[in-house]
């Protein structure tokens, strides 16, 4: 007990702690990357897969589809109307389906679209 804690505090705490099995944070959504998908030569263009957002910039959004290299959602193609900044459709750490739109593997670029249908 010190003066920024005090017995109230402690009380709640150990309260709490006797409820087993109680978790009050938020539950996570459960994701997994396609198992199938282990280098850039096992993509095929217009195949669908899950993804993570990793990174937003004012051109676009890199997405994490479980292989070394990031692919890239240009801005044109997150939305059918037009996208003046990506943030406005993705945010960072969101899981996204994409669509493969090209691979180009010399020069190690995946271009993506949320556009999946």
């Amino acid at each position: 007990v010190t003066e920024t804690i005090g017995i109230p505090t402690v009380s709640d705490i150990l309260d709490e702690l006797e409820k087993p099995g109680r978790d009050p944070r938020k539950k996570m959504d459960f994701f997994r990357f396609d198992e199938n998908i282990k280098t850039m030569e096992d993509l095929k263009e217009g195949a669908v897969l899950p993804g993570v957002i990793t990174n937003i910039t004012d051109f676009g959004a890199f997405v994490d589809i479980g292989i070394h290299e990031n692919g890239l959602i240009h801005k044109s193609n997150m939305a059918k109307a037009y996208v003046s900044h990506p943030s406005e459709q993705v945010s960072l750490g969101q899981h996204v389906e994409v669509k493969i739109i090209a691979v180009d593997i010399p020069g190690k670029r995946i271009s993506l679209s949320l556009l999946t249908d």
